[in-house]
């Protein structure tokens, strides 16, 4: 990894907030991209498809590494394009989440497709890897350990959260064995959305955030109701990231089960959000990928685009 010109202010965990190097809190509001692997094959790996991102507001980028695009390129080749990546997003002043962008049941190593297909000892390389890789680098922000976990109604094992606890606390021990500062993000059951047991059963790590996708098919009205039953109180005590919400309708391209809205959604997730101070991501930067934030590579937004644009450009100049 090049040298870093100019760092961003160090994120810090502090109670349920994120906070600068100074203590100022800070909530993060910006989208995911779609895997770099992707867009370097699809030719559109470039400075400018981060400097729209930095135009609509964002402030930062999730990055989805897929098991297997890291699998098909390599160690060497795929740190090159993630290298990248971080140079631009700290150049643009953004800041960066490293997720492991897999789907299924990594005690019983099943998962939902072969794209997410990985080991637990895969895995936790991968972290090792990346938090010493990119230890001092203040825009990589975040180290999300695993994308969604899911048991698939059985169809992919069991898994308990005592057993998801350990493995999630093995990783963050040897994230931090490379890079003491960093921020692991821990995700809850049913695709990332069920955050209940940390009522009773928080991860026994510092430097920790819980995700959860609380897309809007996840629960009926009352909706706030049941975000603050299921996560959100969790951010009353710690830091909340939902680093994926989306919505589109049921008509548009590649719609299906949980993101299918009337469109009233985008208000309520981005309103009870900035209620509760929680931090997101919208999914996702691609036309391509469902549910899309543009239409096109000339980076026209949809009717969730248009949406979270506009709440970026409002609530991060603040």
């Amino acid at each position: 990894m090049a040298a870093i010109a100019q760092q961003l202010p160090q994120v810090k965990v502090a109670g349920n907030q994120f906070v600068d190097d100074q203590g100022a809190a800070l909530v993060f509001r910006g989208v995911n991209i779609s895997d770099p692997d992707k867009l370097v094959k699809e030719g559109h790996f470039s400075r400018q498809h981060f400097e729209v991102i930095k135009a609509w507001g964002a402030n930062v980028v999730r990055i989805p590494v897929h098991p297997s695009a890291w699998q098909r390129r390599g160690k060497k080749g795929y740190l090159e394009i993630l290298d990248q990546t971080v140079h631009w997003l700290n150049e643009l002043g953004m800041y960066a989440i490293v997720d492991w962008h897999s789907i299924g049941n990594l005690k019983s190593e099943l998962f939902q497709n072969s794209s997410y297909a990985t080991t637990k000892a895969e895995t936790f390389d991968f972290f090792r890897t990346v938090a010493a890789r990119y230890k001092g680098v203040n825009a990589v922000a975040m180290f999300e350990i695993f994308n969604e976990p899911t048991v698939f109604g059985g169809q992919l094992g069991v898994l308990s959260w005592a057993d998801w606890k350990a493995i999630n606390e093995e990783a963050i021990t040897i994230i931090q064995a490379h890079n003491p500062n960093a921020i692991s993000l821990v995700a809850g059951f049913n695709w990332a959305y069920d955050l209940t047991p940390i009522a009773t059963e928080p991860i026994e790590r510092s430097n920790v955030a819980y995700v959860s996708h609380p897309y809007p098919m996840k629960v009926a009205a009352p909706f706030e109701q049941n975000w603050e039953r299921d996560w959100g109180f969790v951010a009353n005590k710690y830091p909340v990231i939902a680093t994926e919400i989306g919505y589109q309708l049921a008509t548009d391209k590649g719609a299906h089960i949980p993101v299918i809205d009337d469109g009233s959604y985008g208000n309520r997730i981005t309103n009870y959000l900035s209620s509760k101070g929680v931090s997101w991501v919208a999914w996702v930067f691609d036309p391509d990928w469902a549910p899309q934030l543009i239409q096109d590579w000339h980076y026209e937004p949809t009717l969730q685009g248009k949406h979270f644009r506009a709440v970026m450009l409002r609530e991060n100049k603040r």
